[in-house]
Formats: structure tokens, sequence, C-alpha cells
């Protein structure tokens, strides 16, 4: 880590931090910039409100075709095997839909539920 940095731990409200990753990825930058940029505004301007371009949070996004992914689908974008997908989904660790023989999942809810994760050592449930 490059000296002038310290790190920084900060717990925020759960859309607080879904606003902020929208922000970056929208933005292309990382959150660590997003944030440094916020503090330096603040730090700099006064108090005042702050923004940094545009994030739409209230409304219901346009689906596009990608965004309901079958169970390939999810197993690809996790990276993991189809069975260890199923098998999560089927025990209600996954959000998912069943549909006869068929699974489906939303790519939001799976980045959120990857997002929502432990950091840290992994725990093992016993």
């Amino acid at each position: 880590m490059p000296r002038n940095l310290t790190p920084l731990f900060v717990r925020l409200p759960r859309n607080h931090a879904a606003a902020l990753g929208r922000l970056a990825a929208e933005s292309g930058r990382t959150k660590q910039h997003v944030v440094s940029e916020l503090v330096e505004q603040a730090l700099t301007t006064g108090p005042r409100p702050l923004s940094m371009g545009r994030v739409e949070i209230a409304g219901t996004p346009a689906v596009r075709e990608d965004d309901v992914l079958t169970l390939e689908e999810a197993a690809a974008l996790l990276k993991v095997s189809a069975d260890a997908v199923r098998s999560r989904a089927e025990r209600g660790e996954l959000p998912a839909r069943h549909f006869g023989d068929e699974w489906r999942f939303s790519k939001l809810a799976l980045l959120a539920w990857l997002g929502d994760g432990d950091v840290g050592p992994s725990r093992r449930r016993g």
C-alpha cells in the first residue's frame, strides 16, 4: 500500500453502499476514488449537499434480456458449477425462482447476494 494511503473501514446503510457501487461503475472509477473525491469535496467546499454524477435509485429499471439468467448462466456468472448453484437455490440460500423443472435467477439479485457475503476468513456452518 502506498505510504500516502490510510486504510479506512466504513459501515454504510445497504442502499447507500449499493448507490456507491452504481456510481463507481457508471463513472468508471473505483469506490475508493469516489469516496476520496467526495471527502475532498466536503473538506474544500464546506458543508453542503454532495453530488457526483447522477445515479438513478428510484423506479424500476428497464429489464434487459440478460437480466434473467438460466441455471447455467448463473453458474457461469458466479464461476461455480451448475450443481452448486442448483443445490444452494433448492436450499433457499440463493435468490431464485423455480418454474417446473427449470430455475431462473435475477442477475442483479445474484450480484447483490454475492456483495452481501461475509468479508474475511470463511465461516463454516457446523
